[in-house]
């Protein structure tokens, strides 16, 4: 086999790539006459981008836009499959499509990719390849014809990376409550830090105080009392030229951090709305304007920030609180950026000396991945911040220095940990319970030996495994869903054989899918930050999970009344868009979808987006098999364009819901002939042999909703099916691997008999609360990335209160419209429907205003085999199946 190099002049050349820098993706073009062509990325960060460096063209559907990866091609050469084969109007079948293929450093077995390209994070010496033809379900057929050896760099072998030298150091832990103890010592009264020599207090050195004893305990009264005293000194601290003033927009970052890790409230603190004070002075101009405004260096400084650090600390300030940071103080951010990766301390002017640090590119990393969209400039920072690490652990304070810095090393190893860097972030911290004194504190350098507030603040913070984003003193609470609404069909969670505290958090977990950083202008998910196109499917999910837990009623209202509308996103797309509702290409079960959303919310499914999406369902009802090439309806009964067991479902559900028993027979007896003799279902349709948890427990919801003898025994035999599939950790094996979609889908459908399977659910409710991230989101996979990940997370939520789709309801009775962006009026967010914050809107004339510009949307995900879809640099990748990338449609 012939192995060529991609050389298009925009590429990263093949010789850039090592063993241990950079990675390899190749794509064998044999179905179509060529050969396997193979490229570098130096500096991966996506595999989308991984794809796209390495001097590969893409192209995606017409339903889907770019996002969706339907034709490949090698440079300005003719992309493939041709136009004469592949339309590339909706998905390609599960026989014929691009599929995505990965091996990890001294891995030479290929492994099909749980996660979409966007969504995957490179790393150093691993290899990426992409092969046209079928799978199967779980990837187990239509592998490369390569070994992973073959097109690696340097012509294969298997050394591990080592990018900048990873450092191999012995475990080690800081004693993080002698810490504490030793902050509580240096406090004056027990409430404030005053300087050897001064009479008042050191602010900036008060908040460290405080965010170290939040780190090391919830309780803390000490902590309470510095809280209280840095409360009733706002004025003094964060407002020097006036209480009417703008403020310091460090000192009143640092305040509002510290209000959101103790569940104070940022917007009524110390007198102040410090997020709205944050917003609205943010810089519209530098002092080269003619006009300059007091305290700004460039256009979208926050006044009187004076440092990188007070910027970063401010967009995370604004974040937290649930709003949207204007666009120019992110973007500020990313001009701090020098060309190694490296970030300066210093507010610089494009052109200026850039010299980065650890300790700032650390701390401005966390900010922009909070933030999203700015996945290149995270990724050159966490490449920066691994070769700055020294074998020992430690990072140094500066260029130059030649001993390890206590604060820079806390700060790198935040971000680290953020960035799922965890072998770095663990070495770091190693190097600082080494430096760790016999007090408790920590000094400034190696080797020191008075210990100092400044650098011993982010040390613990590290040793907690936390950071400024995360840090709370909030306890984990029970996570039965509430009882003051509850949906008509209770979740299964009131039974006494599922004690509070076994499953996951879904107050975390519900507060993670309302994130602005996620939820976009409180109305839609993207699938990649910096795409304009909404994820229907996935604001779908999320609603979904609202819905079934009822603890953010109106976030819930928010989604329903933007899909109600009709649900137009930054790119002008729109909900019919997305189900391709009275076109030749209406997706069955995209419609049914949307339609049993608007059933369980109460809202009317003849009237919704738009559209009567029952009369479109009827008519999607397919009345036999489709002749090639039109692959629309795979059989009587099934829907025009839903190759999936899930969509099948979908669809059936909403007719039911709808009162359309006799338009739903014929659908319904097409999806109880697809069920094997086991009691499973497979994944597609038409079926391809293979047994699936996720379409099993889709299929036996749908099932229980239709009723009747027959549907019954076919149910019972699923549920045996779906028990005897549980793993000993709880978990259920999905094309993902022990899939926590698998496992949540398994809780829904085991729940229709939750007295039989009490024992299969309360581990798999165990098992989801193993997956869950202290930033409330879920992992893919038990194998999988430690991130949290959007799909699996709606999925999880919804999943872990065992409410079936064919019952579930929401009232939305008590809930307002929720604020929305204007081109001529700020935005109001909500953030738990209590609290605001005033976000810049400045239009870019699309009709959404700036914030517009966030969102993606990804079209059908219909559950076949494994097309990926591609995202970055405006598209996203997402899986196929929906086992791999957390949704169906």
């Amino acid at each position: 086999m012939t192995f060529v190099a991609v050389t298009p002049a925009q590429a990263d050349p093949l010789d850039a790539c090592t063993p241990s820098e950079g990675a390899i993706v190749a794509v064998d073009f044999g179905p179509f006459g060529g050969g396997v062509e193979r490229g570098c990325d130096a500096t991966p960060t996506t595999g989308y981008e991984l794809l796209h460096e390495a001097g590969f063209t893409t192209e995606g559907t017409q339903h889907d836009g770019p996002a969706f990866i339907c034709r490949i091609g090698l440079g300005s050469g003719t992309q493939y499959p041709t136009t004469d084969t592949e339309s590339c109007v909706l998905t390609p079948p599960a026989t014929a499509y691009w599929s995505y293929w990965l091996a990890s450093p001294g891995q030479n077995k290929w492994t099909y990719s749980q996660y979409g390209a966007m969504d995957r994070k490179p790393k150093d010496g691993d290899v990426d390849a992409w092969v046209y033809g079928g799978t199967d379900i779980g990837g187990t057929t239509g592998k490369p014809a390569f070994t992973p050896d073959e097109v690696r760099a340097g012509g294969g072998g298997t050394e591990s990376p080592d990018p900048g030298g990873t450092p191999t150091v012995p475990a080690g832990e800081i004693n993080v409550p002698a810490a504490a103890a030793w902050v509580e010592g240096a406090l004056t009264d027990g409430e404030r830090v005053v300087d050897d020599g001064a009479d008042t207090a050191n602010y900036l050195l008060t908040t460290e105080a405080a965010y170290a004893l939040a780190a090391a305990d919830s309780d803390s009264v000490t902590l309470d009392k510095v809280t209280a005293f840095l409360a009733a000194h706002t004025d003094d601290y964060a407002y020097p030229a006036g209480k009417d003033q703008a403020p310091d927009a460090t000192a009143a970052a640092r305040l509002a951090l510290l209000a959101e890790a103790t569940e104070a409230d940022p917007h009524h603190f110390g007198g102040h709305d410090l997020i709205a004070d944050l917003v609205d002075n943010v810089c519209a101009a530098g002092p080269d304007s003619g006009s300059p405004t007091p305290g700004c260096t460039a256009k979208g400084d926050f006044r009187n920030a004076a440092y990188a650090d007070g910027q970063a600390l401010a967009v995370l300030a604004v974040l937290r609180a649930g709003a949207v940071p204007p666009a120019a103080t992110v973007e500020r951010l990313t001009q701090l950026q020098c060309d190694d990766g490296g970030i300066t301390s210093i507010l610089i002017r494009p052109g200026e000396n850039c010299d980065g640090d650890p300790a700032t590119t650390g701390l401005v990393a966390l900010a922009l991945q909070q933030a999203g969209g700015r996945d290149t400039a995270v990724g050159n920072a966490r490449v920066y911040l691994k070769k700055a690490q020294r074998e020992d652990g430690s990072f140094p304070g500066y260029t130059g220095a030649t001993t390890g810095s206590i604060y820079a090393t806390g700060y790198a190893a935040q971000a680290l940990r953020s960035l799922d860097d965890t072998v770095q972030a663990d070495a770091a911290v190693s190097w600082l319970s080494r430096q760790q004194l016999d007090g408790g504190g920590f000094g400034f350098e190696e080797g020191a030996t008075d210990a100092a507030l400044y650098p011993t603040a982010p040390a613990m913070l590290a040793g907690a495994g936390t950071d400024l984003f995360q840090l709370t003193t909030k306890k984990t609470e029970p996570t039965d869903p509430p009882t003051t609404e509850p949906p008509t069909t209770q979740p299964p969670t009131s039974d006494p054989t599922l004690p509070a505290g076994e499953g996951p958090d879904l107050k975390k977990g519900v507060a993670y899918l309302t994130r602005s950083s996620n939820l976009k202008q409180g109305q839609y998910y993207v699938s990649g930050a910096a795409s304009p196109r909404a994820d229907f499917g996935l604001t779908i999910d999320g609603a979904y999970a609202l819905a079934a837990t009822g603890l953010d009623n109106d976030k819930l209202r928010g989604i329903i009344d933007f899909l109600d509308k009709g649900g137009k996103d930054g790119d002008g797309r729109t909900l019919q868009d997305w189900t391709l509702t009275g076109t030749k290409y209406a997706l069955g079960g995209s419609i049914g979808k949307a339609a049993l959303l608007a059933e369980a919310v109460g809202r009317d499914p003849r009237s919704f987006g738009g559209h009567d999406l029952i009369a479109a369902l009827d008519k999607a009802v397919c009345t036999g098999p489709s002749a090639a090439p039109d692959r629309s309806c795979a059989a009587k009964g099934s829907y025009t364009n839903a190759p999936s067991v899930f969509s099948q479902s979908l669809a059936v559900m909403a007719q039911l819901r709808a009162d359309e028993k006799e338009a739903a027979q014929e659908p319904i007896a097409y999806l109880e002939s697809l069920q094997h003799d086991t009691g499973a279902w497979p994944s597609l349709i038409p079926a391809t042999g293979d047994s699936e948890v996720d379409s099993t427990a889709m299929a036996a919801m749908t099932l229980d909703l239709a009723g009747g003898e027959k549907a019954d025994k076919a149910v019972d035999k699923a549920l045996k099916w779906l028990a005897g599939r549980q793993l000993a950790d709880g978990g259920f094996p999905g094309a993902a691997g022990n899939s926590v979609n698998s496992a949540a889908l398994a809780v829904q459908g085991l729940s229709l008999d939750s007295k039989e399977y009490r024992t299969e659910i309360a581990k798999a409710r165990k098992f989801l609360a193993s997956q869950q991230n202290t930033d409330g989101g879920f992992r893919v996979a038990k194998e999988g990335q430690s991130g949290s990940d959007l799909r699996a997370s709606t999925q999880a939520v919804s999943g872990a209160t065992g409410v079936s789709f064919g019952t579930l309801e929401r009232s939305l009775t008590g809930t307002s419209p929720q604020p929305t962006p204007s081109a001529s009026s700020p935005l109001i967010v909500t953030p738990g429907g209590n609290t605001g914050g005033v976000i810049d809107t400045a239009t870019d004339g699309s009709g959404g205003g700036a914030l517009a510009s966030t969102g993606v949307q990804i079209g059908a995900l219909v559950g076949s085999a494994a097309l990926l879809v591609a995202a970055g640099r405006g598209t996203v990748v997402v899986a196929r199946r929906r086992a791999a990338a957390g949704g169906r449609i």
